[in-house]
């Protein structure tokens, strides 16, 4: 394990007047500051200092202090997912939201709740199956937060039916590098007026500012349902296609397949009305058993490294031989049906092998209209692989992060191209 890197403002040392100036106006604004230990590092940089906000108006106050003084600024959630994305260039402040813990609002008669960005996913989830309702994200990792799920573009396997982050989140509220408060969205489902920040900050790692509040759609839980999981001697992608065209109309296709094994394992899950004759229906396209839990294997931890991988459904089976083909054992898990895949390697590997790996399963893949994206690695991993690939937005999402941090002290480096 590599040591933790010390960082501080810019040019200004440990020690140095400007770095206790800096603590001093943190602490002046009246928010819970202190000292950065090794525990706190992001992706193997650790802060400063961590401060505590308990609102979005303290959010607010830190970010103009660490605007006037150019500190660089990292959100974190339940930090279950921090290791995710690039270690960030600098760190000097990270903002950790575990005391943004509330549910100001829940309307259950619209369907619509409104939750601070510490709030765990865990603890929203038993909130909202009090009204029997339901942010159908399946988020696994225990101490997720809504503003990490968030950040992060976390989803489970009903996405297929239900979608993700970005299609359930209707209103967001945002602090800028700047300190500038900004909203966007509203607390009702029709509500798309203005500039779609939610959109925006799904996915963006903390790059442009740091997420405060939420709203989302909810669903009503569904009073039953039923898993089916076969094994499979091949072709598990045009399985999962033909269910999710069928009639029977999963709400999730997942896979678990140990790479290379000629032998594959998918579930599918049936909710709602008339939930015995659909998951009849399942059975006679996939086979196999039928029960009320999900696999064993969602929620599991994915591993220290972990990749993902993306394609079109058409692609799906192509994409697997691909990996089949490169010989290395991975565990491969995800939503088949949606075609987005984690990919963690089942032994041990090293720097070289692991960017030959990378890059020829990226290179693969890319006529099946794949993507490859490194989620996770040990720093000495890290360094030697790209990353993120080609990534044909980056002109674009680079003006985007000079829009929202000119400055670029928001997580700077945490994803492609530097941003």
């Amino acid at each position: 394990m590599s040591t933790p890197q010390n960082t501080g403002p810019r040019d200004a040392p440990y020690g140095t007047g400007a770095h206790r100036a800096a603590g001093e106006a943190l602490r002046g604004t009246g928010v819970t500051v202190r000292e950065a230990d090794p525990d706190d590092a992001v992706a193997g940089v650790m802060p400063s200092w961590v401060a505590l906000p308990e609102s979005t108006e303290e959010v607010a106050a830190l970010m103009r202090v660490s605007a006037s003084h150019d500190l660089a600024v990292v959100p974190a959630g339940g930090g279950t997912r921090l290791h995710w994305g690039a270690p960030p260039d600098r760190c000097d402040l990270l903002v950790d939201t575990c005391c943004l813990n509330a549910i100001p609002e829940h309307a259950s008669g619209d369907l619509v709740v409104r939750a601070q960005a510490g709030v765990t996913m865990d603890a929203l989830a038993e909130a909202l199956a009090a009204e029997g309702q339901e942010l159908a994200l399946d988020v696994p990792v225990p101490g997720s937060t809504v503003g990490g799920t968030l950040a992060t573009a976390a989803a489970g396997p009903r996405r297929l039916r239900y979608g993700t982050a970005r299609d359930l989140l209707i209103g967001i509220t945002v602090v800028l590098a700047d300190g500038t408060i900004a909203r966007s969205g509203g607390k009702v489902v029709k509500n798309v007026a203005g500039y779609d920040l939610g959109k925006l900050f799904t996915g963006s790692y903390g790059t442009l500012g740091i997420i405060t509040e939420a709203v989302f759609r909810l669903h009503p839980v569904s009073p039953a349902r039923r898993w089916i999981t076969a094994d499979l001697p091949a072709d598990p992608g045009a399985v999962a296609a033909a269910l999710a065209a069928s009639q029977a109309e999963p709400s999730a296709v997942e896979l678990d397949w140990l790479a290379p094994s000629p032998r594959f394992t998918v579930s599918a899950l049936v909710e709602g009305a008339a939930v015995e004759d659909r998951a009849h229906a399942v059975r006679a396209v996939l086979g196999g058993d039928g029960g009320g839990k999900a696999p064993g294997w969602w929620g599991a931890p994915p591993g220290e490294v972990l990749l993902e991988l993306r394609v079109p459904p058409s692609g799906v089976d192509g994409a697997l031989s691909a990996v089949a083909a490169r010989g290395l054992p991975a565990r491969v898990r995800g939503a088949l049906a949606s075609a987005v895949l984690q990919i963690a390697p089942a032994v041990d590997i090293g720097g070289p092998e692991f960017a030959a790996f990378v890059s020829g399963l990226r290179g693969d893949v890319a006529p099946f209209g794949g993507r490859l994206t490194v989620l996770a690695a040990p720093p000495e991993l890290a360094r030697l692989a790209d990353r993120w690939g080609p990534v044909g937005a980056l002109p674009l999402m680079r003006r985007v992060k000079e829009r929202f941090d000119p400055g670029r002290r928001m997580s700077p480096g945490r994803l492609a191209g530097g941003i």
